[in-house]
């Protein structure tokens, strides 16, 4: 398709390209590049950034640890080693960057008053049809499935895996809770970012990340709010949301289960402090270096040059480590903001326009998308 053709240019074609931090975003390619210090490769996807070629430059990396604190060394690392490559129609800045964030929130591993809504673990029955054979009639995009004695059907949505009160729906009695958190706003928002930190007290803290979904299509709820009414104009961001559901309690079950996607979550361990979750790549995220892309066409671990088209615009070299329901198309990107409240101030207001340079390993030669 036109929108994913690729055409190369210079570095010195890239806005901003020599004031970026180049060490930061080559600590961030390290991570990615551990996971293949002793060999394979990412898989090759649709955009054709060859996974293979890809991670022999990430090895190549491996032997520069001292670029980490040498902008110019990151740099000329880059720039030997890859090829900037522009979306055919990103001229004008037609792609778009939003952001998102681990956010930090108290709860209990017990149900108790002021906790009592859960983070659950992922179901025996729960199944990922990755090479399965779909069974007939099967709804046009569910990728999750529920297996039963009759074969696989689809899985319980939102609504009924919440049940009125948390503690009667599809799910109940399996002993899933990993944690309570205080009410379902906050509950909505661990899935929508995909992980959390949750201060248990006593010093002890737990870290969650997603492990699958209930497989039901995303529904962006402030979509749904917009078109009852529920805002008086302006932009609408997570804090927008946020502020309407805590000022009008009654309606959140209504609102929030207009998103009948649910999230499952697991216990992470052996996580570095200073760096967010893992992410679908298999790395820990690293604060403004590491973005969520469509992984049907980007291969991950890429680098991708970001230039946005706002007030306090960036520009700034990014690594494709992570991916998200609501990120779709070629020139679609989420940025990890980092973790906390602060981070979630950041993440909530980002929905900028934005340009995409693709940096291909320059040994595929004159490239095609």
């Amino acid at each position: 398709m036109d929108s994913a053709e690729l055409y190369p240019l210079g570095f010195d074609e890239l806005a901003g390209w020599h004031d970026d931090d180049h060490a930061a975003a080559f600590a961030t390619f390290l991570l990615s590049a551990e996971l293949f210090r002793d060999g394979g490769a990412p898989k090759t996807r649709a955009l054709g950034i060859n996974g293979e070629q890809l991670a022999d430059i990430m090895r190549a990396a491996l032997t520069n640890p001292q670029f980490t604190s040498d902008r110019s060394g990151a740099r000329y690392f880059f720039e030997t080693h890859f090829q900037p490559h522009i979306f055919s129609n990103n001229t004008e800045y037609s792609g778009r960057l939003t952001g998102y964030y681990e956010p930090q929130m108290k709860g209990y591993t017990k149900r108790c008053e002021g906790f009592s809504v859960p983070l659950l673990r992922r179901p025996d029955d729960l199944v990922e049809l990755k090479s399965e054979p779909l069974p007939k009639d099967w709804p046009e995009g569910f990728r999750f499935a529920r297996r039963t004695e009759n074969g696989l059907v689809p899985y319980y949505d939102r609504s009924e895996i919440e049940g009125t009160d948390f503690t009667d729906g599809a799910l109940a009695g399996q002993s899933l809770e990993i944690a309570w958190l205080p009410d379902r706003v906050d509950a909505f928002f661990a899935h929508i970012q995909g992980s959390t930190r949750i201060d248990l007290g006593n010093n002890r803290t737990i870290r969650v990340s997603y492990d699958g979904k209930s497989g039901h299509p995303y529904t962006a709820i402030g979509n749904v709010m917009r078109k009852r009414g529920c805002f008086e104009g302006g932009p609408i961001t997570m804090q927008t949301i946020k502020h309407y559901l805590y000022a009008n309690p009654c309606e959140q079950k209504d609102i929030l289960q207009q998103n009948r996607s649910y999230i499952f979550f697991q216990i992470e361990q052996n996580l570095r402090d200073e760096l967010g979750p893992r992410a679908a790549a298999g790395v820990q995220l690293t604060k403004d270096r590491s973005l969520a892309i469509d992984r049907t066409l980007h291969t991950f671990h890429t680098p991708i040059y970001v230039t946005q088209n706002a007030p306090d615009s960036r520009a700034q070299l990014m690594i494709a480590q992570d991916t998200g329901s609501a990120i779709i198309g070629p020139q679609r990107g989420d940025l990890f903001a980092g973790s906390g409240d602060d981070a979630g101030e950041i993440a909530g207001k980002m929905a900028d326009s934005c340009r995409f340079s693709v940096l291909v390993p320059r040994q595929q030669g004159e490239f095609q998308s």
